[in-house]
Formats: structure tokens, C-alpha cells, sequence
């Protein structure tokens, strides 16, 4: 059974991915019927938005560090994402 939707939103990064990608072996093996391939695929679009988020959230976090002309660190700042 799957879990409701509101426990999407709890799950790290690596628990979305995980689950995402046995719901694409289960809609590939072609053993769920079409009531249940449904419901895969919105679970599974679902966890790909949580897993987007989270990415997301990952690279606002990262920051580069800025070292002065003779290498020794002289702060901080965002990482410029291109």
C-alpha cells in the first residue's frame, strides 16, 4: 500500500529517489493495472516535484569560498549556478 501523500513531504532526498525509482519498475514491468499505474504515476510525479525541492534547497545552501591572490581564504559567497 502506498503512503499518503503528506509523508512525501518528510522523505530525505535518497528515501524520494529510492521510491520513485521502484515505482518505475513496477509501471515498466506492465504487472499493475491501469487503476493502479494511475495512482504510480501521480505518487511517482509527486515524490519527482519532493526531489526537485529538495535539490533545489541543496544548491541555495551551497557557497563557493573566495581565496585572496595568495590562496588563503577570504570569505564567502553564493555560488553562482549557471
Amino acid at each position: 500500500m502506498l503512503a499518503p501523500q503528506a509523508d512525501i513531504e518528510t522523505l530525505p532526498f535518497e528515501g524520494a529517489i529510492q521510491e520513485l525509482e521502484q515505482i518505475v519498475a513496477k509501471l515498466e514491468s506492465a504487472s499493475v493495472s491501469l487503476d493502479e499505474s494511475v495512482k504510480l504515476y501521480e505518487r511517482g510525479e509527486a515524490l519527482k516535484k519532493r526531489c526537485e525541492t529538495l535539490l533545489q534547497e541543496a544548491e541555495a545552501r551551497i557557497q563557493k569560498i573566495n581565496l585572496t591572490p595568495e590562496g588563503a581564504i577570504k570569505g564567502v559567497s553564493s555560488l553562482d549556478v549557471e
